[in-house]
């Protein structure tokens, strides 16, 4: 009796989708910055540091216009969270897609906000998003990652490459090389950003969405192949 064919990396957890989400990330941090004033709404460290110096000089008007992305960020978190409860499981089969579909259906509707409205508007919608995809897609292959940040990814990469330069570890090479591939991804969503940014201006947000939608596909396309893989419940 032979073994059937040995489970792969789960959809959800697979360089595949890493490097695509990377990508997002990396257009979108490229997008509010290029269309909304030099502003990062991918990560809130920014914000924090910005409202402690406001805080701390006692302006506070400015500083609390650092508050909204913040508690926008934190209701991604919420949702995120949210949608894999046992009572929201029970309505939301697939809670990891209906994640995507969520980014989808926002960032379509942010390239539909002129570059004349409030940059709140569209910074609070990205901060949401953000929060969405960091918290759902936090796994590649078997290690801590994220998809919207890459300081966290250098380190990983960094400490890869030195364990198999150094200590001779294999699977540390693979692991340099997964990272090493999802930052690749997110600078190269920065680059693809910056372009679509400069022929489409704030529609340019829609090439993100597109991209997305291909991540939603791949879901589909690995369920129609089906091929056996480590199983994830929220997909």
């Amino acid at each position: 009796m032979t073994d059937g064919p040995r489970p792969t990396v789960a959809t959800s957890e697979s360089v595949r989708l890493g490097v695509l989400l990377a990508a997002v990330g990396g257009f979108v941090d490229v997008y509010t910055f290029m269309t909304r004033d030099g502003v990062f709404a991918n990560a809130q460290t920014a914000n924090v540091v910005l409202l402690g110096i406001d805080a701390a000089s006692g302006h506070w008007a400015s500083a609390r216009g650092y508050l909204p992305p913040l508690i926008a960020f934190v209701l991604g978190v919420f949702t995120a969270e949210a949608v894999t409860r046992p009572a929201v499981a029970r309505i939301v089969r697939r809670p990891v897609r209906a994640v995507l579909v969520i980014e989808i259906l926002v960032i379509a509707a942010v390239g539909f906000v002129p570059a004349s409205a409030p940059n709140a508007v569209v910074t609070i919608s990205i901060s949401f998003v953000a929060a969405l995809q960091v918290t759902t897609f936090r796994v590649l292959v078997d290690q801590a990652f994220s998809t919207t940040m890459t300081t966290g990814n250098l380190r990983s990469f960094s400490q890869a490459v030195f364990r198999r330069v150094v200590a001779g570890h294999k699977d540390a090479g693979v692991r340099a090389a997964n990272f090493g591939t999802v930052i690749a991804g997110f600078l190269g969503g920065a680059i693809v950003g910056a372009l679509a940014v400069r022929l489409l201006d704030v529609r340019a947000a829609w090439v993100a969405a597109g991209m997305l939608v291909i991540a939603l596909a791949l879901f589909l396309f690995d369920e129609w192949r089906d091929v056996p893989r480590v199983r994830d419940p929220r997909v």
